[in-house]
């Protein structure tokens, strides 16, 4: 595992979010000096070059960060989490898209929206883009939006990335989600913008993993064994958060047989879904790249989701009405870790029904 010094930084901002956590649960936005300690402790430019600034970490440090981030404040974490992968994402632009990016800075906030939902057409020197795409984390603060549309041929549409410098999208306000509230997962709306060559790249390269441009490990490798990761990540720190949460609300108060079972089965629930997402972790950072422990990826994230749904129902039943409370951070958890499953990289239907069974089967 890397060690660029993001764990223990990562753990300061953790707290930090811890504080302003019920805040920005209200507000619907990370408080500015939250979102500065994200960018300073280095999960944007933790998968960047070093020729640029970045640290060029790996995937097993950056999970520990999350975790530690989200024990203090799920919607931290998660923007620190697409802070560092879409970064990596953006690793597939041509060389002078790297320079136009990191030139004066590693630390730039890129977000991704990944369905291709705009729609392109090529002109001389790039492509004129327009399109709206919902769900767009961490856009209020964003330098950078990497958005997918589809671009006529003349024969089969092919599907591009394009990065976006802030000036060139709108953002409309309309996250109303009842978890995960300060994501800021607002929706990009991109008119008629000219994007040049150097700043577009295949979606096809981004799903496989290969990349043209750099031949750093943590910039190659296929989608299918990283996306689940960057979203359950933050939700095994936000379990954490909810034990910890659970834990003062029982203390100094007698605890019935009933919440004691509770307790051990939530908190080895939580402790399980750890080791299968750093298992995941090591997967990516070994490079041991096979169709079998690919597919087990997805699968360890799905799973590790449906638990934590589970774990975290069972501390606030285990802490009682208290757990309940607006002002409690328990259910403020609990609430995060459920939006978090919702997501679609962490669904069995659609992250994984089809390929575990077939690696488990052979066909």
């Amino acid at each position: 595992m890397s060690d660029t010094g993001l764990v223990p930084v990562a753990e300061k901002v953790g707290a930090l979010a811890a504080e302003h956590a019920q805040e920005a649960d209200r507000t619907r936005k990370l408080a500015p000096e939250v979102v500065a300690a994200v960018r300073e402790a280095g999960f944007a430019r933790h998968f960047v070059a070093k020729s640029y600034g970045g640290s060029e970490g790996g995937f097993g440090e950056l999970t520990q960060a999350v975790i530690a981030v989200g024990e203090g404040c799920a919607s931290t974490a998660w923007c620190a989490s697409l802070s560092a992968l879409s970064a990596r994402y953006a690793t597939h632009l041509p060389q002078l898209g790297h320079d136009e990016l990191w030139g004066t800075s590693p630390d730039a906030f890129v977000v991704t929206a990944q369905p291709p939902l705009g729609k392109a057409t090529t002109t001389q020197g790039g492509h004129r883009l327009s399109g709206r795409w919902a769900y767009v984390s961490g856009v209020d603060f964003a330098d950078w939006a990497l958005v997918c549309g589809m671009v006529a041929t003349g024969g089969e549409p092919e599907a591009r990335f394009f990065a976006l410098p802030r000036k060139d999208f709108i953002v409309v306000e309309g996250w109303d989600n009842a978890g995960m509230r300060a994501t800021s997962s607002h929706t990009v709306i991109v008119d008629d913008v000219f994007v040049p060559e150097h700043l577009s790249f295949l979606r096809a390269d981004f799903i496989s993993g290969q990349n043209t441009t750099s031949d750093l490990p943590a910039h190659n490798a296929p989608f299918q064994a990283v996306g689940g990761l960057t979203f359950v990540a933050p939700a095994v720190g936000a379990a954490y958060g909810a034990l910890n949460a659970a834990v003062n609300a029982m203390r100094g108060k007698k605890i019935n047989t009933t919440q004691g079972v509770d307790l051990c089965r939530a908190s080895a629930q939580i402790d399980s879904a750890r080791f299968l997402v750093e298992q995941n972790a090591q997967v990516l950072d070994e490079r041991t790249f096979t169709p079998r422990l690919m597919a087990r990826c997805e699968r360890n994230a799905a799973f590790t989701a449906d638990s934590l749904v589970d774990a975290a129902g069972t501390l606030v039943r285990a802490a009682g009405t208290s757990g309940f409370s607006e002002n409690s951070p328990l259910q403020r958890f609990w609430r995060d870790i459920v939006s978090a499953s919702s997501h679609v990289a962490l669904r069995y239907e659609t992250a994984v029904a089809r390929t575990w069974p077939a690696a488990l089967i052979g066909e």
